[in-house]
């Protein structure tokens, strides 16, 4: 559980780190301090419009990708 509150720049950088990692294919700042954002190329754009909502999406993409992980046979 947070203790803190979520901010623009925690978010921001959650999300610019999943897009140079591929995880993203598009992550933009917006000028209102929101983000557009889409999984795939072919994936609907989505607008993130608070660091809350931003870091709820990014806990969503985090979980898909720990799921692909953990179904990997070693």
């Amino acid at each position: 559980m947070r203790t803190t509150a979520a901010t623009h720049a925690e978010a921001d950088a959650w999300l610019t780190v999943l897009r140079d990692h591929g995880h993203l294919h598009r992550a933009e700042p917006g000028p209102d301090g929101s983000w557009t954002v889409q999984q795939t190329p072919a994936s609907s754009p989505r607008t993130l419009h608070h660091p809350v909502l931003a870091l709820d999406y990014v806990a969503e993409i985090l979980r898909d990708v720990r799921g692909h992980t953990a179904e990997t046979p070693r």
